[in-house]
């Protein structure tokens, strides 16, 4: 069986060939240990030397079992990476998994003097390796109560038997003869010595775990002594940090100070080349309107230069509209003889129209008088 507490001889220190985490479980299997619960995560060690920082003990992922052993009623969480092994840690009633985070849960073994600490894929992996934790502590916890229910009766029933012998051994010799003496005493002293045995088996198992928890309680002891010095240096550290805050605090204060005045002298100096901007437009503006006037009055001293042809193309213009006007005259007064014509072409169409009228109605009597005498004329032709 593997030693409780302590690291298992490796492969190489005993001359085998590295197995891995597969070879260290058959190896625990076969001294009497038996995997219950097999996951994988990456393994982290607390700094020793600061208390704080997490050490990669794994370069990636690797298998972290629960071990159960059957003869020892005791349970290990144990990691192998290649030939090392990087936890071996044995349960007790009193030790704590926390989850520090969604993916991240760790717990303290004050016999290793460390704190272990497992980085899972998902939030469910940690769940689950939570849950078996809590399992195998309140087995570990119902464990060691029974083991110490057996200690207290088996050291009970050995001070009964002790009691109840010399008693027993009294009656006998007051009451009965030498040959009875003998035959009672031989088993009564046998019973007293087993018991006896017992009780010292129990004594010594006690006092071993009595030397064990006073191991743990000195541990315990020395870690509580070294969170107390990490706890003071940490405070330590924050008084200084708060004094740094405040240095820095009152830095940025005059730091900002100074940042307002020159965002006023900024804005002053904007506002002065705003203005120098508005003054520079305006200027370009009456430069532009300068040379407008300039142009147009050069444009006129050459509209100045060409009047005199203007004036003569003028008057053959005016020469021009006299005898377009003498013309439209003339088109004018064909204009109305026209519509002279019209109005009696018109007059003519009415006549027509009316006559034409006439002379429909006329035909139409006509045709009507040829349709009777043509109904009579067929009557005529049936009577004959």
């Amino acid at each position: 069986m593997c030693e409780v507490g302590t690291r298992p001889p490796l492969a190489a220190e005993r001359g085998e060939p590295p197995g891995g985490a597969a070879a260290a479980a058959e190896r625990c299997r076969d001294m009497g240990e038996q995997p219950i619960f097999t996951t994988r995560a990456h393994v982290f060690q607390i700094d020793p030397s600061t208390k704080k920082n997490w050490v990669p003990a794994s370069k990636q992922a690797v298998t972290v079992s629960y071990f159960y052993d059957s003869t020892r009623n005791s349970y290990r969480i144990i990691s192998v990476d290649g030939a090392k092994v990087i936890i071996n840690s044995t349960i007790t009633p009193n030790m704590t998994f926390t989850k520090t985070s969604q993916k991240f849960g760790q717990w303290a073994d004050s016999r290793a003097n460390t704190v272990f600490g497992l980085g899972f894929p998902s939030e469910q992996q940690l769940t689950k390796f939570a849950e078996k934790f809590q399992e195998v502590k309140e087995a570990a916890k119902l464990a060691r109560d029974r083991s110490q229910e057996k200690i207290e009766t088996s050291s009970n029933h050995s001070q009964e038997s002790g009691r109840e012998t010399p008693s027993s051994t009294r009656a006998s010799s007051v009451n009965g003869t030498d040959d009875e003496k003998a035959s009672h005493s031989g088993p009564a002293e046998a019973h007293l010595k087993s018991e006896n045995d017992k009780l010292k088996i129990a004594l010594a198992q006690s006092s071993s775990n009595v030397k064990k928890w006073e191991t743990e309680l000195q541990t315990l002891r020395e870690s509580n002594a070294r969170l107390t010095t990490a706890l003071q240096e940490s405070a330590a550290s924050i008084e200084h940090w708060k004094k740094q805050f405040s240095a820095c605090k009152e830095e940025n204060d005059q730091l900002r100070s100074k940042i307002e005045e020159l965002e006023e002298q900024c804005n002053e100096i904007n506002k002065e080349k705003e203005r120098n901007a508005q003054l520079s437009r305006r200027l370009q503006e009456l430069e532009t309107e300068l040379q407008d006037k300039e142009l147009e009055l050069e444009e006129l001293r050459k509209q100045g230069e060409i009047i005199p042809q203007i004036m003569s193309e003028c008057e053959s213009v005016s020469q021009q509209l006299q005898a377009a006007e003498k013309k439209s005259n003339d088109l004018e007064e064909k204009v109305r003889t026209l519509r002279t014509e019209v109005e009696e072409s018109k007059h003519r169409q009415t006549n027509l129209k009316t006559e034409l009228k006439n002379f429909l109605d006329v035909l139409d009597g006509k045709i009507d008088e040829l349709h009777d005498f043509r109904q009579g004329l067929s009557k005529l032709g049936v009577d004959n």
